[in-house]
């Protein structure tokens, strides 16, 4: 009896780690060209083994190619985590020498363990409910804002950072993974989404209440506010702003932003840029109603805040990381507090509109229950 596809990408991905033992312990595939084009070469032969494990004449939606290649990538990740930590040995010295430095790093260690765990289970999850014809479009939008977040942040970082000068040609292979999960997305954003179908009468009756009536939503829009406000502000501190408020939060809360190695500068610009007027639009959304693309855009955002905090805040703690941008241990609550909010606050955003999403909703004929579905 063949066993369960997904089973059968994680057994695949769990060969990842022996791979690079290989390569780190044959001298011949330790220059930078051998290393990139062995990389080329073993996604190539995971995808012809993935083409052999799926079922003759089984339509199968391409994006399980997508998530099956990605979930041995993850397994390289986590491999790195644990091999920068202290855990394991003897498999990513000769790429962090030749490949990739910047992995080493105390940001590039969290991003590993983000995608060697939270990514993994995310394919998982996903490949399973596609092939028992489950939904997994929501969770698939979840993982394109978190990937999609993680490049914007990681291929900018390393250029402009103190490893830009020191860039070999494995980093080239980060191309196709910055490209891939905005095709995914595109995708997604294009599929119908399945939502419930509610009687026009309760759409009606939740849609005539305003903001005040709302407390979820009004505490909702005031901590996006606040969001929106601390993106703003530390877009500024990044910028070199010359007021005293910057430059104490800098020097005695936040040292970890101005870390030559280049990711938390360019986490914060992409912060002011992207993510406040997505939160500017949230805060529309929540006292405008009808606004079903509210049930998408937040888990999508969801799924980029907690990538890019997780990465934040386990950098500015982490032991990699140079002990002068470290958090200070007198200011360790009040910076990781405020940190934590900023993922919570577009997670709640997203838990709000998914689980009851009837003021999102455009009005629907009277006699249809919340039993049916609907295509929007």
């Amino acid at each position: 009896m063949r066993p369960p596809v997904e089973v059968c990408v994680l057994i695949l991905s769990l060969l990842a780690p022996g791979v690079l033992y290989a390569m780190n312990n044959i001298p011949a595939l330790q220059e930078p060209l051998p290393i990139l084009g062995m990389g080329m070469v073993v996604l190539g032969l995971v995808l012809i083994v993935l083409l052999i494990i799926v079922p003759n004449k089984m339509k199968v939606d391409p994006l399980f190619y997508v998530f099956a290649e990605l979930s041995f990538t993850c397994m390289l990740g986590l491999t790195n985590a644990l091999e920068q930590d202290g855990f394991i040995s003897g498999f990513m010295g000769f790429y962090l020498k030749m490949g990739e430095p910047h992995l080493s790093t105390a940001y590039a260690v969290m991003m590993s363990y983000w995608e060697g765990i939270v990514h993994l289970v995310l394919f998982l999850t996903i490949i399973h409910r596609m092939f028992k014809g489950k939904s997994y479009r929501s969770l698939a939008l979840l993982w394109a804002g978190s990937s999609i977040a993680h490049q914007i942040v990681h291929i900018p970082g390393v250029v402009i950072g103190k490893y830009g000068s020191n860039i070999r040609p494995a980093f080239w292979r980060n191309a196709p993974f910055f490209l891939v999960p905005f095709w995914a997305a595109s995708l997604l954003f294009s599929r119908p989404r399945e939502i419930p179908v509610i009687p026009a009468d309760k759409i009606s009756a939740e849609q005539k209440k305003g903001l005040l009536s709302r407390p979820a939503d009004l505490i909702l829009s005031i901590l996006s506010l606040g969001a929106m406000a601390f993106c703003v502000f530390r877009g500024f501190v990044v910028l070199d702003c010359p007021l005293d408020t910057c430059f104490t939060y800098i020097y005695q809360y936040e040292p970890y932003l101005k870390d030559p190695v280049g990711f938390s500068r360019v986490m914060m610009l992409v912060y002011l840029f992207y993510a406040l007027p997505l939160l500017t639009v949230f805060t529309y959304g929540l006292k405008t109603p009808g606004c079903t693309w509210m049930l998408d855009w937040t888990i999508f955002f969801a799924g980029a805040m907690a990538q890019t905090q997780w990465c934040h805040i386990g950098a500015s703690l982490h032991s990699r990381t140079p002990f002068t941008y470290r958090v200070p241990a007198d200011k360790w609550w009040p910076v990781v507090t405020l940190n934590v909010l900023l993922a919570a606050v577009p997670a709640l955003l997203a838990l709000r509109c998914h689980t009851n999403p009837t003021y999102f909703m455009k009005p629907v004929p009277e006699g249809q229950t919340n039993n049916g579905k609907k295509k929007n």
